[in-house]
């Protein structure tokens, strides 16, 4: 089972995204865990449950460079989400951008 962990302020509005994208996931049958956290969380989550894909959403994407520099390594993805897609709360369109980026990354 791979885990996509989504992280912004609150952790509310990625909530219903994240349910989205698990709603699609599922109705593929694919083997993701979609989850959201505040990215007060981020140090706790991260280092428990290694998550093979980190996406920060549109209001905390101002930290991606420290969170490439201190969460990423061989084999798992850090990404920032489509603000567009954010918006429109696109759960298929946020999954398939993140599957493409991992596959890209395990592909190294």
């Amino acid at each position: 089972m791979k885990k996509f962990y989504l992280f912004c302020n609150a952790g509310m509005s990625t909530s219903l995204l994240a349910s989205k994208m698990q709603k699609v996931a599922d109705e593929h049958k694919l083997p993701i865990e979609v989850k959201a956290f505040s990215d007060s969380q981020m140090s706790e989550v991260i280092e428990n449950k290694n998550p093979d894909a980190i996406l920060l959403g549109p209001q905390v994407r101002h930290i991606y460079d420290k969170t490439v520099k201190k969460y990423k390594k061989p084999g798992n993805i850090v990404m920032t989400i489509d603000a567009d897609d954010y918006g429109t709360m696109n759960g298929e369109r946020v999954l398939k951008a993140a599957m493409l980026n991992y596959k890209k990354e395990s592909q190294k």
